[in-house]
């Protein structure tokens, strides 16, 4: 499959930049063709511009900014994100990508009088979310009732891609980690990618 995988960290040396690097080695390994999209590396303005708002329902959306990160969604019938889980949310350059990326007319269409929006990322099959967070699990699931897993199975994947299958592996307690459960979560991360078929 064409996979994408869209790293959300500012630091190269973050455990999030290890995930993602195992992430794009199994994938590799497995024979996925994988493009890397490295949003601090490259710069990605989180914000959305002006002519992007104002084309967002008067269409057609004003993508010349964010062509080559569209241009490479599109294209992907897999994802992989890595992120740091902020504030139990993404971190703003991830949303950000999501706002100016996830546009009206690229991957949904709006229905008449603001209805449900339509969905147009058809080719996409495969999503999996891979976070760290500083929190244990028990504040995220029970007392947040996991908002990241709800707003990427409901919002996000769940309109714009309804036969997109979502996996959320979340590391808990990220600061505090031996190598030993590091190693144990790359595992886990192995092991969800080696479903996918090639």
């Amino acid at each position: 499959m064409k996979c994408l995988v869209v790293k959300a960290h500012p630091l190269s040396e973050s455990l999030c930049s290890c995930l993602a690097d195992r992430a794009m080695g199994v994938l590799r390994d497995a024979g996925h063709v994988v493009e890397a999209e490295d949003l601090y590396a490259e710069g990605f303005a989180a914000s959305l511009t002006e002519a992007e708002r104002d084309s967002y329902y008067a269409g057609p959306y004003a993508a010349q900014q964010v062509r080559p990160q569209i241009e490479r969604l599109l294209a992907a019938e897999a994802i992989v994100l890595v992120f740091p889980t902020w504030w139990f949310g993404f971190p703003a350059i991830l949303k950000g990508w999501f706002d100016r990326v996830w546009a009206p007319g690229v991957v949904y269409d709006h229905a008449d009088q603001y209805g449900p929006i339509k969905p147009r990322l058809t080719n996409l099959r495969h999503l999996l979310a891979v976070t760290s967070l500083g929190s244990p699990w028990w504040v995220d699931r029970f007392v947040l009732r996991q908002p990241v897993k709800r707003v990427l199975k409901t919002a996000i994947a769940g309109t714009c891609a309804p036969q997109c299958r979502l996996d959320l592996l979340s590391l808990y307690k990220s600061e505090q980690l031996t190598q030993a459960q590091v190693e144990q979560f790359g595992l886990r991360i192995e092991r969800a990618l080696q479903r996918w078929p090639v």
